[in-house]
């Protein structure tokens, strides 16, 4: 049995498709293929992962700068030939796109030859690719309710995102969390990152809070700014406080978890299943500039069942800071959030998801 995975150009669309990569090498699957975009981030992370990928000379279509979609026609055309040589090549049994423009051209092209496709849909509000492969694909994975506004609802499967399985069981990681970051074990800890880059706004918020955190030193700070924002950062006054962190990147994200007493992060769909699994407190600054603002409807899934706080990116300077102390202080609160985001969690959507696929198989 072979299977084809489709998709990336970020860590959203990446980390998902590694977690079912990873689900059905465990249920017996050895013949699996990715297939990205060159240049992207799948092209480094799957290999080290220990997959083959093949990569297409594909990019996104721009709405707000026109002029550099002049090469899309090329791409588009070159990606559709690519990916049926590919397929005719390896001769995969299932086809599986997890969203992002690298999907777009291999399912299609799969669809055509009446390959069954599998689409794995990450946000309340789903990407252009993922609508356009929909009409095509025998089953659509979702991770939030309501999604036949979108999609045919005999296709839907309610999953959740498939998340890395080390994130279920964290408190018995909190001594070699405190240990790894150099933390203070008497000390509540504040969690801050914007994705693996870093986010301009969040970063700008917190050093734009400086004499407020400097105030709060009995809250320790761990701070990841993303590696390129770290040396507008790493010798600022920020860094001379011993009660903040500063980090390019955290590489192992369940001791972060684990240490952290509440969260203030984006909300990706990768990122809020993550939170949701490890049922902590969370204050979501959505990003704005994301496709159909998809992150503030992620985000207003949680804040509508009570499950976690927003602050909007143009309010983060004045607001994020205060919220997120606001909250590490009230226990009560804290306790209320973390019950209803962990309702919200699907802890099993990895082998779910394999499980679909297997049943595609079949």
């Amino acid at each position: 049995m072979k299977i084809i995975i489709s998709g990336g150009g970020t860590g959203g669309h990446l980390y998902p498709a590694l977690a079912i990569a990873n689900a059905l090498k465990e249920k017996g699957i050895k013949d699996i293929l990715f297939v990205g975009a060159k240049g992207k981030i799948e092209m480094e992370k799957v290999p080290k992962a220990g997959y083959p990928i093949e990569g297409l000379w594909i990019s996104g279509f721009h709405r707000q700068r026109m002029w550099r979609n002049i090469s899309f026609p090329f791409k588009l055309i070159s990606s559709l030939w690519k990916a049926r040589s590919i397929i005719e090549k390896f001769e995969p049994d299932v086809v599986v796109g997890v969203g992002g423009y690298a999907s777009g051209p291999l399912l299609k092209m799969a669809q055509r030859k009446s390959i069954p496709t599998l689409i794995q849909e990450q946000n309340s509000y789903p990407g252009i690719t993922n609508k356009l492969l929909a009409k095509g694909a025998r089953k659509i994975c979702v991770a939030y309710q309501n999604m036949n506004k979108y999609f045919d609802e005999n296709k839907i499967v309610f999953t959740g995102n498939p998340v890395r399985k080390d994130l279920a069981d964290l408190e018995h990681l909190r001594g070699e969390a405190i240990n790894y970051f150099g933390l203070d074990r008497n000390k509540k800890t504040l969690l801050i990152f914007g994705g693996s880059l870093g986010a301009r706004s969040i970063n700008k918020a917190v050093f734009h809070n400086y004499d407020l955190i400097k105030d709060q030193n009995e809250i320790q700070v761990l701070w990841q700014c993303g590696k390129i924002y770290y040396d507008e950062y790493k010798d600022s006054k920020m860094s001379n406080l011993s009660h903040v962190k500063i980090l390019p990147f955290i590489d192992r994200m369940d001791l972060a978890y684990a240490v952290a007493n509440a969260i203030v992060c984006r909300a990706g769909a990768l990122t809020i299943s993550e939170v949701c699994l490890t049922a902590k407190p969370v204050v979501l600054v959505p990003s704005p500039n994301v496709a159909e603002d998809h992150q503030t409807q992620n985000a207003m899934a949680l804040i509508n069942n009570n499950a976690a706080w927003l602050v909007k990116d143009k309010d983060a300077n004045e607001q994020m800071i205060k919220k997120a102390f606001e909250l590490i202080k009230d226990e009560k609160t804290q306790k209320s959030l973390s019950e209803a985001i962990f309702k919200m969690a699907r802890p099993n959507a990895r082998e779910d998801i394999a499980n679909e696929i297997l049943n595609l198989l079949k």
